[in-house]
């Protein structure tokens, strides 16, 4: 995959830094399960959690393919830190550069580019309104110029950690997806409630949480775009962010199949290389195909979304397609690996865990196809 020299130079960069700075504490973030704040404030310092921020508003800027291998370097070496990067970007950023007014864009994206003073999380997810993101429940109801919400959320990342939150809402009662809004919620708001730290089978240094929502008034200034278009907001965000948990995907397959290539060139059987066999050698030579295949899907996504070009189905495909063959890649890594590869002092088991969630965030893998089989029939009607 041809990259120009602006974006190589900044994969290298994140690369070298991913190297000293991340790789030496992903088994300790793994282990104790906590959110890792010494590694995130270093992150910080690199800019990564401004990729996407314009430099005029204190980020780095970078183009989407560059922020997908922002993504995908850091999940390489510690998926927990890469979908913290990843959903503090593509979900709780974007909504303000998206839909955001000049005045909320300022007061709240320069501080979020830092992430200083703590991060951001979108809360769509609800206990009944998963793939169904048209079923919320939560409720905003008018007082005056106020809006009154209540309702809860769950699985929502960066939760803990966040500052500022944007949130849905049902504000009209129309039935179905039609009256959902955008919120903007500050985390010292009266009536938000954080819930627990939920203890995942991975990704264990990722903070997700419940939120609840009682009698939490927000100003009138803190919808974000206009009244009833929450819905039509968040597909658009989902989009972006399935480029982010496609890139996410593919960092941790070629985590897996590095420590397995790894293995298997220094792993000797009768005085030979394993390497020298036909079975390891097709089972590397599939990975590492499907590794490539993922990373053209994914970065093609992205130089569409750069171009302002539509992207749902192409976004939908990439994740699709690197989310299902990153969980083959962890299983075959251990597989070639052998006993070792379960224990955990080897990273491929906790690659195993992490990779998971990929078939489930952003849209389980029978969303993607229904995104893209839609998608195709409309074209056929056309």
């Amino acid at each position: 995959m041809e990259l120009t020299d602006t974006q190589k130079k900044f994969q290298e960069s994140v690369r070298e830094f991913c190297k000293q700075e991340v790789e030496p504490h992903a088994a300790r973030i793994d282990q104790k399960g906590e959110f890792p704040h010494d590694v995130m404030d270093k992150v910080a310092d690199f800019g990564l959690f401004g990729c996407v921020v314009p430099k005029e508003y204190g980020g780095l800027g970078v183009d989407t393919v560059s922020y997908a291998i922002a993504v995908e370097e850091l999940s390489r070496v510690c998926g927990s830190t890469g979908i913290t990067v990843a959903a503090h970007n593509s979900l709780g950023v974007m909504p303000f550069l998206l839909f955001g007014s000049q005045q909320q864009i300022e007061e709240y994206v320069p501080p979020l580019a830092k992430a200083k003073e703590g991060l951001s999380a979108f809360g769509l997810t609800e206990p009944e309104a998963g793939s169904d993101a048209g079923g919320t429940k939560t409720t905003g109801v008018r007082d005056g110029d106020d809006w009154i919400v209540n309702g809860n959320k769950c699985f929502i990342t960066n939760a803990g950690v966040a500052k500022t939150l944007v949130i849905t809402a049902k504000t009209d009662k129309i039935p179905g997806s039609r009256g959902i809004s955008s919120f903007i919620v500050d985390k010292d708001t009266p009536g938000f409630i954080i819930g627990k730290k939920e203890d995942k089978m991975g990704l264990r240094g990722s903070d997700t949480r419940e939120l609840a929502f009682e009698n939490m008034r927000l100003s009138a200034d803190k919808m974000l775009g206009k009244e009833g278009e929450g819905f039509k907001q968040f597909m658009i965000i989902l989009d972006g962010g399935r480029v982010s948990i496609g890139a996410m995907a593919l960092g941790l397959a070629q985590g897996a199949f590095d420590h397995c290539l790894r293995y298997a060139r220094e792993r000797e059987l009768n005085n030979c290389p394993i390497t020298g066999f036909q079975a390891i050698q097709w089972k590397l030579a599939d990975m590492y195909t499907k590794i490539q295949c993922a990373r053209h899907l994914i970065y093609h996504a992205a130089r569409l979304e750069d171009a302002h070009r539509k992207f749902s189905t192409e976004s939908a495909m990439a994740k699709l397609y690197a989310s299902e063959i990153a969980t083959e890649i962890a299983h075959d890594a251990i597989q070639v690996v052998g006993g070792r590869g379960y224990m955990e002092d080897m990273p491929l088991e906790r690659i195993y865990r992490d990779v998971r969630l990929c078939e489930i965030g952003e849209g389980t893998s029978e969303i993607q196809r229904l995104v893209i089989a839609r998608d195709l029939i409309k074209r056929v009607l056309d």
